[in-house]
């Protein structure tokens, strides 16, 4: 038998038979491009253009001059490239089993023979080969252009390499295989492979490279990723996938991690127990959280780490009530009545009792949280032992501990209150042996100031008294005050027990001690002591004196008065001269007068200003008590003159009411005009002129009266202070005439007139401290006029001029001080309204003068 030709074989008869008959058509259509062709047959412009002139014959035809053309010439890319793409595009649209890919494929091959240099023909046939899913083939074929193309076209060939490896079909084996290749050409791209292995899976592969990359301190990720994200994928990947890599070292690559990102540490711990749970071991992983919940000193890595830890233990609790659920009904119905000899290994129970302890002791690993951050911080030992309560042995541990910890001078918070709260505790469990030793153990502490030591010495002495042990309270103040305490040297040199007898709080509590519980003489000697050392404040200096004179010891009070003013300067004396001057004066009396006015001149000389006005009004009133009244009109004046302004209305005031009620009229009159002369903030001086003008009204002195109206009429601004004037209006009404009400208005429109004048000139000096700089002044103040305001004030535009209307502009600031007609409409308001009482003249103006009756 004769086997039949193959396919490709038939395609090619068929080929060359086309070939031949078309060779004949064209000899004889185009006899001009085939002369040419046959004198030039190794021109490419020769065959090209013939195939430009023949771009529309048939597909048939066209292909035989390409062979033709390439025959003649076998190494022209030009000619090579054209007839490939254009039996491509013929093929275009085919199902890949038609027998065209193939004869087409047998044309890249023969092109490839001359042209094996041309990286395009190969990127075009690698495409060519990838479309028809032909693995093998196109692997063989890319291997056979990395082997022929030079070393600087490999990155050509390798991106679409790699595109083949990623396609749909590829062998994962093969895919991997290619990957390595081209790490090896190029290793920073590393991140592709490591990529590609996650992708189908290779885990441990992918886990050594990750590991490698981050080893190598020179490695730049090629996709921008910072050190820290690869590090996190790399956990990701060996954590979630323990059996696929066996060679690598979990436990130490994720603990070097946690010495390296301190801000990822709880995630780090729940990741490595994640790693030991999906191996199966639970008691590793219980392990790893509890080491963890010991480590982690941030809330957020604790938070993360505990809710870890509490959803593995849920879960084991979950598996085991499932398993007890379908196994439990048989087991019980099988075995019943023998339920002693059944071990089923059922640890239920054992995991619900590690979940609730676990839930249980969460706000004491908090609070251990808390203080690994920092171990100073006095109120989080505070709460940690409250966490404890009922427990009074932990509660015991946790306070010496805190004590021991507790570094006083870095402490937050006052770091005495764990000494007296831990003393405290021994005394409300009735051990008072203890609680003495813990304050004695504090009073020794190394503090960071003197007032948290003694803070320790109060706290002990008051215990002594809640136990009525009052000498020992006693004892512990004499021991706490006296000199030369001894006391461990501190970091920086200080020594709080040698600073210790110039504590206030300690002082003030041995006086209220001894006062409550000593003699007097113990009571003073602690004062005097204390006044020896300058431990005294004013008020150590007012309670000395009050004790003294609760034990009649008068002068010794006195005494004492005397050496708080030399101690202390204003104003923190003020306090002591007031109670020496109370008590002095409640004392005497006017019995020692001059030693009173020494006292009284002695603090009118040390006293500033400020604070003199109430000593001035002392001495004042003692003089008018026990002494001259002349004198307490000096010193009024004085007062006046020595007293800052905003008091002085004060002082005028009973100044004012004393030389009525004790020298009558004269004295007084001299009082009001040294008073509205004075330096008065303009309300007062307003106000003093409206109270003179009604006193005067009231002695019948009307013309006086007025005069003082008028004069104060200098303070009252009529917009600002219209009830002046209508006190003067209704003055006018009951005691003026017709002449006196038109003066009245005369003065209320000149005074108008000041004060306006004075807020324009305020209001233009403001302008000329804040100039504004501008190239046209004019037209910006006419745009701020507005457009509809007629341009700036008092101008008249000529176009309303032209127009005949007689344009009045509005000044904004023009003052309003009334027409003739509004003084004629007074004037006849006055003769209408106002009805003048006519009086007889008192005979006392007249004096020795005859009075001659019309």
């Amino acid at each position: 038998t004769v086997a039949s030709p193959s396919p490709l074989r038939l395609l090619q008869r068929r080929e060359r038979l086309r070939t031949k008959m078309a060779m004949s058509t064209v000899m004889e259509e185009d006899l001009e491009h085939e002369e040419n062709v046959l004198h030039a047959p190794h021109d490419v412009r020769t065959w090209w253009k013939y195939l430009q002139d023949r771009r529309d014959a048939s597909r048939h035809t066209r292909h035989v001059l390409f062979e033709r053309g390439l025959h003649a010439l076998p190494g022209s890319y030009k000619l090579w490239h054209a007839y490939l793409q254009e039996r491509s595009q013929a093929l275009r649209g085919c199902a890949p089993h038609h027998p065209g890919y193939e004869a087409m494929n047998a044309t890249y091959e023969r092109a490839l023979v001359n042209l094996h240099k041309m990286p395009r023909i190969w990127m075009e046939y690698l495409q060519f080969l990838v479309k028809q899913k032909r693995i093998t083939k196109t692997r063989h074929a890319f291997d056979r252009a990395l082997c022929a193309l030079p070393i600087t076209q490999h990155s050509r060939i390798w991106q679409l390499y790699l595109e083949f490896a990623k396609m749909e079909g590829v062998p994962p084996e093969t895919s991997v295989r290619i990957y390595r290749r081209y790490t090896k050409l190029e290793p920073t791209h590393v991140e592709q492979f490591v990529g590609h292995l996650l992708h189908v899976e290779r885990w441990g592969e992918a886990a050594s490279l990750m590991a490698d990359a981050l080893s190598d301190q020179r490695f730049q990720s090629s996709e921008g990723k910072s050190r820290h994200q690869l590090w996190f994928e790399l956990c990701d990947v060996i954590t979630k996938h323990p059996d696929d890599v066996q060679n690598l070292n979990v436990e130490a690559i994720i603990r070097s991690g946690m010495v390296i990102f301190h801000d990822e540490v709880g995630r780090l711990w729940a990741s490595l127990a994640d790693y030991y749970i999906r191996k199966g071991m639970f008691e590793r992983a219980r392990s790893i959280y509890e080491e963890a919940l010991e480590q982690v000193s941030t809330v957020h890595d604790f938070s993360l780490v505990f809710d870890a830890y509490s959803e593995f233990e849920e879960s084991l609790v979950t598996a085991r009530i499932e398993m007890v659920e379908e196994e439990g009904d048989e087991e019980v119905d099988r075995d019943a009545g023998k339920f002693w000899m059944m071990d089923k290994h059922n640890d239920l129970d054992l995991h619900l009792a590690r979940l609730e302890d676990l839930m249980n002791r969460r706000p004491v690993m908090l609070s251990s949280v808390l203080l690994r951050q920092n171990p100073h911080n006095v109120h989080e030992w505070h709460k940690r032992v409250r966490l404890f309560e009922g427990d009074p042995l932990k509660q015991i541990q946790t306070y010496g501990e805190a004590v021991r910890t507790v570094d006083p001078r870095k402490a937050v918070g006052r770091p005495h209150s764990l000494w007296c709260a831990f003393a405290k505790f021994y005394e409300r469990h009735g051990d008072i042996e203890n609680t003495r030793a813990v304050f004695d153990k504090g009073t020794k502490a190394d503090f960071k100031t003197t007032d948290d030591l003694a803070s320790v010495w109060c706290e002990w002495a008051e215990m002594e008294l809640r136990q009525k042990n009052y000498q020992g309270a006693l004892s512990l103040m004499r021991k706490a005050t006296s000199e030369g305490s001894s006391g461990q040297i501190g970091r920086g040199g200080f020594v709080p027990q040698q600073h210790l007898h110039k504590s206030l709080k300690l002082w003030s509590l041995y006086c209220d001690l001894e006062e409550s519980l000593g003699t007097l003489e113990g009571a003073r000697a602690v004062y005097e002591r204390m006044m020896d050392i300058k431990v005294a404040t004013p008020q150590i200096i007012l309670n000395y004196a009050l004790l003294l004179q609760e034990h009649r010891y008068f002068e010794d009070s006195f005494r004492v008065y005397e050496r708080g003013i030399n101690i202390f300067k204003f104003p923190h004396v003020k306090d002591i001269w007031q109670a020496y001057l109370t008590q002095f004066v409640d004392r005497f009396k006017g019995s020692k007068l001059e030693r009173t006015r020494d006292l009284f001149e002695q603090v009118l000389a040390e006293a500033p200003p400020d604070n003199a006005c109430s000593f001035f009004l002392q001495y004042a009133k003692f003089e008018e008590d026990y002494g001259l009244t002349r004198h307490a009109m000096e010193i009024y004046e004085r007062a006046a003159q020595r007293v800052p302004v905003k008091e002085k209305q004060k002082v005028y005031a009973i100044y004012i009411r004393s030389a009525l009620e004790y020298f009558g009229v004269a004295r007084t009159r001299h009082a009001y005009e040294h008073c509205i002369n004075a330096d008065l903030l303009e309300g007062d001086a307003r106000a003093f002129c409206l109270d003179y003008a009604r006193f005067e009204q009231n002695i019948g002195e009307i013309d006086r009266s007025r005069a003082i109206l008028t004069h104060g009429s200098q303070f009252a601004d009529p917009r600002r202070h219209p009830e002046y004037w209508k006190q003067w209006k209704q003055f006018e009404i009951d005691h003026g005439n017709e002449d006196t009400f038109r003066e009245m208005l005369r003065i209320k429109r000149s005074i108008a007139a000041t004060f306006a004048q004075q807020y324009y000139n305020f209001t233009a000096a403001s302008a000329v401290e804040k100039p504004e700089a501008s190239e046209n002044a004019m037209a910006e103040l006419e745009k701020a006029q507005g457009e509809d305001a007629g341009g700036l004030t008092g101008f008249v535009k000529a176009a309303a001029a032209n127009e005949g209307e007689k344009v009045e502009p509005e000044n904004p600031d023009e003052i309003d001080l009334g027409d003739d007609d509004d003084d004629e409409e007074d004037d006849r308001s006055v003769k209408e309204d106002v009805h003048l009482e006519e009086q007889p003249i008192p005979q006392a103006v007249y004096g020795g003068l005859q009075v001659r009756h019309p």
